[in-house]
């Protein structure tokens, strides 16, 4: 992928890690987009860094980056890969679009994608769709597994019923924790530990 200085708009460099991978996934993701603004010349680069789930676009880094968008501060959008922008078609199709219109310039490092304008939507929609069909199949796989050890007798852990994804959005809406709590019927403890066990800090959500 050839690349363009983007006048006086910054670089911004935005990275998303899973729960269960959040050292190794970040340290990992960091080095190849390093590396890649290293290899192509991007000096004036700004860091976007989010540990919560691609399922919501509530997550504070990722607004901040949205807002920079907004006032035109930002060129181009460097990225892992297209899934850590979001994991929803529709929001992800939508996110693209809206830049893409905006004249914002996306890359996709290890997927060695490169958009921009009206082509660049049209791919980034077809792309998504296909990622959302992956992520279908990978959930009927995983029913089938589960049902099978199941069917054999193997007892299956409780999964947990509160996520951090479930506590952000009221924590950005000047929510307390009590009463998220009390609407939630959950305990303050509970509600503590989703945020930890999910690696969400209260200082980033409410920066």
């Amino acid at each position: 992928m050839g690349c363009k200085k983007v006048n006086n708009k910054v670089v911004a460099v935005y990275v998303r890690v899973s729960t269960f991978d959040q050292v190794k996934g970040l340290r990992s993701q960091e080095k190849a987009l390093r590396d890649y603004c290293r290899n192509n010349g991007y000096e004036k680069v700004t860091w976007y860094k989010n540990k919560l789930s691609g399922a919501t676009t509530k997550r504070p880094a990722f607004k901040r980056l949205q807002r920079d968008i907004f006032n035109v501060k930002v060129g181009t959008v460097v990225c892992w890969k297209l899934d850590r922008l979001s994991r929803s078609t529709r929001d992800g199709i939508n996110l693209l679009c809206d830049w893409l219109a905006k004249g914002i310039r996306i890359i996709a490092v290890t997927q060695q994608l490169d958009f921009s304008g009206a082509v660049g939507q049209m791919v980034a929609s077809v792309l998504f769709a296909i990622a959302q069909m992956e992520r279908e199949n990978l959930r009927e796989n995983t029913k089938r597994g589960l049902a099978a050890a199941k069917a054999r007798g193997v007892r299956l852990g409780k999964r947990p019923k509160l996520f951090a994804k479930d506590i952000v959005p009221m924590l950005e809406n000047d929510m307390s924790i009590t009463a998220i709590a009390e609407q939630l019927g959950k305990s303050r403890m509970a509600i503590y530990n989703a945020l930890k066990r999910d690696g969400v800090k209260l200082s980033e959500v409410r920066a």
